[in-house]
């Protein structure tokens, strides 16, 4: 109730229409890494292209939210930019892979108080402003996560208590401020993770957490990573038959997959926004057989960006290119060093949106926006299915 409250005053302000009323507004979301600031400064983020901003990352030390030092004049340029663009949404990211601290702080009413407090302290009053929302990215409850990572049975049970929390402040902040505020999640798609073989559902109630998110951002790629037993593309579209995965984790180890899955566990499609990569992921392998796909390995490769990948590999005619007609996505492979890089172009980005288009999604968004070149061409491939 208190968020239907808050976005009417948003429309008799005019920051929202009717239609963002009735069934929320559609999602073109970038997540933008703190750390990329010297390089890509916050005053040039596209932010006319987008809908949704996402900062990452903020941590968890002591129970508490914290920011790297040099954050607070990233927020302060935020702030800036949300003023000459004022329909876009910005959101502070917690967490991240190989951020620590969650399971400890969820674990009981008067820690997640604490979290939460903190973390609203920090970011709508300290940094007032700069952000309409937070969002959540365990990575991961139970188990799945970096393995030095503390991970606890009940923390699935207490990452939808956490969620309920952020939702309790938030919506009372909102209602104080008359703002609606923003509460979405990072969830995986992967079905290869640290510990091997991984079922998002054993980490999240996702049915729960798709009740009191506004949105889920679902990470549908890393699903061929250092986890995996073969080189193996990153974010395939659907299921390929000549995967060696054995079939019960292949069939939902790719997009269609995946969005499948989630739908099946409760989440609406409405709750649900596509993610898509702007990096690759490589792999040293042991064979050129098929030209690298699906080939033992012994190492990986650090394949970059597709800023990297457009400016470097693929003019280099040492690298090879490829298409597959079922994942409907791209791939290099080098014989002479025997590197197999799988990445997205703005042919295989342009699929991934429509597919979340035509399936009634909330719409997209991608890890990361400064991956892509100085065109902009993943980005708006990304776009031109929701215009």
């Amino acid at each position: 109730m208190l968020r239907h409250a808050a976005t009417a005053v948003l429309i008799l302000f005019g920051l929202a229409s009717p239609a963002d009323a009735a069934d929320g507004s559609r999602v073109i979301g970038a997540y933008y890494p703190g750390g990329s600031a010297e390089r890509y400064p916050v005053s040039t983020i596209p932010a006319d292209r987008l809908t949704h901003l996402f900062y990452a990352f903020a941590r968890i030390e002591d129970g508490r939210c914290v920011v790297a030092a040099d954050a607070p004049a990233h927020f302060d340029a935020l702030a800036e930019l949300k003023r000459a663009h004022p329909k876009l949404r910005t959101l502070i990211s917690i967490g991240g892979w190989e951020a620590g601290g969650f399971s400890d702080a969820a674990l009981n009413v008067a820690s997640r108080e604490r979290l939460v407090t903190s973390c609203l302290a920090l970011f709508f009053e300290r940094h007032r402003g700069a952000f309409d929302g937070v969002d959540i990215d365990w990575e991961f409850p139970v188990y799945g996560g970096p393995k030095e990572i503390a991970a606890r049975p009940q923390d699935r049970a207490n990452m939808t208590k956490l969620a309920r929390e952020f939702r309790r402040q938030l919506d009372a902040l909102g209602q104080q401020r008359g703002q609606a505020f923003l509460l979405t999640a990072a969830l995986p798609a992967g079905r290869m993770q640290s510990a091997g073989p991984y079922d998002p559902a054993r980490s999240f109630d996702l049915k729960a957490l798709g009740e009191t998110l506004d949105f889920i951002n679902l990470m549908t790629y890393d699903m061929g990573t250092a986890f995996s037993g073969v080189s193996t593309f990153n974010a395939p579209l659907r299921e390929v038959a000549d995967d060696p995965l054995p079939p019960a984790l292949r069939r939902t180890n790719n997009v269609e997959g995946a969005v499948d899955f989630y739908r099946q566990h409760g989440v609406p499609a409405s709750k649900l926004v596509l993610g898509v990569p702007f990096y690759g992921r490589g792999f040293r392998v042991d064979s050129d057989a098929d030209d690298g796909l699906y080939q033992r390995y012994h190492d990986t490769y650090a394949a970059g960006d597709w800023r990297n990948i457009r400016d470097t590999l693929l003019p280099d005619a040492k690298w090879t290119q490829h298409w597959h007609p079922v994942a409907q996505t791209p791939w290099l492979f080098n014989r002479d060093e025997r590197i197999f890089v799988s990445y997205e172009d703005p042919r295989s980005i342009g699929l991934r949106a429509q597919l979340a288009k035509d399936a009634g999604l909330r719409g997209a968004f991608m890890w990361e926006l400064t991956g892509d070149d100085a065109q902009h061409e993943l980005l708006d491939a990304m776009v031109k299915p929701f215009e």
